[in-house]
């Protein structure tokens, strides 16, 4: 199927590993230009080059996302650059396990600069373009907004508001023709999951034991198979699809764990 993407220019936050990475490396197959935004120009580079040895295009643009200046200049950066914006997928955060019994007010606020204000501030810059364009946003979300983790309280609140947020903008974007989605990801094992995990005291078994819930083929689900999503999403291959908050998870949110060993 032809996602009639090709030299549109995307840009995708958190561009350069895991979940973005994916995405990016998607968005280069269907002949789009994605624009990796992120902090660490080694990665990007990295990225862009994987991009480049299978035929594709690619940009990137340093920025550290928690600061909003640095939001606003990627953003000026990239319309300098190609004078249009067509799509944004807003990716980039961490869970970076601030509670509430051991968090504070000061890395509360923080990690909500991670996770939710750049959201915001992207989409924000980038919106008198996407206007132009009839572009689409999509929103990379977490299930600890739906199902609750535990210590984790600034990103889960954070991931509400990302899903609040789609749900808004695509209200407020209607008369623009500007579609918003977002897509759920459960469990993906990503670079940052890993990382996670291996602090766990076994982590082989406690990944086995994760992955036994995930109901349809007790598995992770790849990046790839997000990617695929996001990519549809911002295609006018879907275009009466917005305001909705699709899992791409396995089932495992919605569907009752027990059938995972059924």
């Amino acid at each position: 199927m032809d996602l009639q993407l090709k030299d549109k220019i995307i840009i995708v936050s958190g561009g350069a590993k895991g979940i973005g990475e994916g995405i990016a490396k998607q968005l280069g197959q269907e002949g789009a230009v994605p624009v990796i935004i992120g902090r660490n120009e080694a990665d990007n580079l990295a990225t862009i080059k994987e991009i480049g040895n299978s035929g594709g295009k690619a940009f990137q643009v340093v920025a550290e996302l928690t600061k909003p200046a640095e939001c606003e200049k990627a953003i000026k950066e990239i319309i300098q650059k190609f004078n249009r914006i067509d799509g944004l997928v807003n990716n980039a955060g961490v869970n970076d396990g601030v509670g509430l019994e051991n968090g504070d007010y000061e890395k509360f606020v923080a990690s909500l600069h991670k996770n939710l204000v750049h959201y915001y501030l992207l989409a924000h810059y980038s919106l008198p373009e996407l206007i132009k364009s009839k572009g689409s946003i999509v929103n990379i979300t977490s299930k600890t907004a739906e199902t609750g983790q535990g210590n984790t309280s600034a990103y889960a609140a954070a991931n509400g508001g990302r899903n609040a947020l789609t749900r808004e903008w695509a209200v407020e974007l209607l008369k623009y023709k500007i579609r918003v989605n977002a897509v759920v990801v459960a469990e993906s094992f990503t670079p940052l999951y890993e990382k996670w995990i291996n602090t766990l005291p076994d982590p082989k078994k406690k990944l086995e034991e994760i992955e036994s819930k995930i109901p349809l083929g007790n598995r992770m689900t790849t990046t790839e198979e997000i990617a695929n999503m996001v990519v549809f999403l911002l295609s006018e291959r879907s275009s009466h699809t917005t305001g909705q908050i699709i899992h791409v998870d396995g089932g495992y949110v919605h569907l009752d764990r027990a059938l995972a060993n059924a």
